[in-house]
C-alpha cells in the first residue's frame, strides 16, 4: 500500500527509473526506496556496499550508474556539497528528483542544492511504525524548510499534553493514522501503550500547521528547548546557523546556565575555509540575533570536527547531551 501511496502517488516512481538510497536496507528508508517502491514501479534499484557517509563515494556511484532517483539525509546532501567541484567532477545529470528524510531538511540546503544540481529535493517525514512517509512535499508543490503536506491514505492530528487539537500555527505533538501502522512493540508493553494509541501512532515529533496547510517539524518531543517560560525549536535555530557561509553542519540541544536555566547550546562543524575562533563563535551568534527572536539565539557556540550520527544520518543529540 505505501508503495502506491506515496511511491508512486506522490514520488511519481516509473518503470523508467533506477534508484540509489544512501540509507542501507536495514533501516526503513533504505528499504523502501532502495528496494520495495523501486520494485513496486517495476524500476531498477542501484545497490551500494560501502560507507555513504564518504560523500565522494555517492558521487561515484551517481557518476557510474546514472540513477535518476537520489535518497539521502540531510547531512549526506550538506557533505556533498562541501565537496569541491563536485557538479564539475562527477556527471549528475542523470538525477531529475532527490529525496531526504530521516530529519528536517533545513531550507538553506534545499536551495543551495538546486542552485547547484538544479535538482528539487522532496523532503516529507515517515517512520518505521509507519512505514513510511506520511507527511511529504511533491514534485512542483514543495516549501522548503517544511515537511509538506499529509496525502491520501494518511490522517493527521496535532495536540497538546491533554490530546486535544491545537490552533493552527501552534506547536503541538503530531499523531497519525493509516493502514501502514504496526499494532505494537515486540515484548514492549509500556512503550506500545505511549505510541499505539488505538487508531493514532503517537510520533514523537513536535509539528504546527501553517495557513496553507504546510507541516513544519519543530523538533522531537525531547528535544524542544523551554526558555523563558516559551518553546524554542532547536530545529529553526539549526537552519539559521546553516544558512550562515561559514557552518556546515550544527545541531543544538539545551544547556543550563549559571542560574540553572536552560539556554540553547548549538555544535558546529565548520566549512574547510572556516577556522574555530571566540570572533567567530561571536559572529554567528550575532547572526542568529539578527535572524530571530532574541530568546532564540544560541549564547554557546562549540566547534567540533563531526557530529555523532546514526548510520542513516540522523545527529545523536543523546550524545551531545552527554558531552
Amino acid at each position: 500500500m505505501t508503495s502506491q501511496l506515496w511511491g508512486v502517488n506522490v514520488l511519481g516512481l516509473r518503470e523508467s527509473d533506477r534508484t540509489l538510497s544512501a540509507a542501507k536496507l536495514f533501516f526503513t528508508f533504505g528499504l523502501g526506496g532502495g528496494l520495495i517502491f523501486p520494485w513496486y514501479a517495476g524500476a531498477s534499484i542501484v545497490l551500494f556496499a560501502g560507507p555513504p557517509r564518504i560523500a565522494t563515494n555517492m558521487l561515484e556511484m551517481i557518476d557510474r550508474f546514472k540513477p535518476t532517483i537520489l535518497y539521502n539525509a540531510p547531512t549526506g546532501y550538506a557533505a556533498t556539497m562541501a565537496v569541491p567541484d563536485f557538479t564539475t567532477k562527477y556527471d549528475l545529470s542523470s538525477l531529475r528528483l532527490c529525496v531526504s528524510a530521516g530529519e528536517s531538511l533545513p531550507a538553506p540546503i534545499w536551495y543551495a542544492w538546486k542552485e547547484k544540481t538544479g535538482v528539487d529535493i522532496i523532503d516529507g517525514i515517515g517512520s518505521t511504525e509507519n512505514f513510511h512517509i506520511f507527511i511529504s512535499n511533491r514534485p512542483g508543490d514543495i516549501r522548503p524548510g517544511s515537511s509538506g503536506k499529509p496525502f491520501a491514505g494518511y490522517e493527521l492530528k496535532i495536540v497538546d499534553a491533554d490530546g486535544h487539537e491545537v490552533p493552527q500555527g501552534e506547536i503541538g505533538n503530531l499523531l497519525v493514522k493509516g493502514e501502514t501502522a504496526a499494532l505494537f512493540y515486540l515484548h514492549q508493553y509500556e512503550r506500545s501503550q505511549r505510541t499505539f494509541q488505538g487508531e493514532w501512532l503517537f510520533t514523537g515529533d513536535k509539528y504546527y500547521v501553517d495557513e496553507d496547510g504546510f507541516y513544519w517539524h519543530a523538533g522531537r518531543s525531547d528535544d524542544m528547548l523551554k526558555v523563558g517560560g516559551i518553546w524554542v525549536s532547536p530545529v529553526e535555530v539549526e537552519s539559521t546557523l546553516i544558512s550562515h557561509p561559514a557552518v556546515l553542519e550544527c545541531a543544538v540541544i539545551g544547556k543550563e546556565d549559571q542560574a540553572s536555566l536552560v539556554k540553547p547550546r548549538a555544535f558546529v562543524v565548520l566549512n574547510e575555509s572556516y577556522t574555530a575562533s571566540d570572533e567567530l563563535a561571536k559572529e554567528l551568534i550575532q547572526y542568529c540575533r539578527e535572524k530571530m527572536a532574541e530568546y532564540k539565539r544560541p549564547r554557546w557556540i562549540m566547534f567540533v570536527k563531526e557530529l555523532p550520527k546514526t548510520a542513516t544520518g540522523k545527529i545523536q543529540r543523546f550524545k551531545l547531551r552527554e558531552m
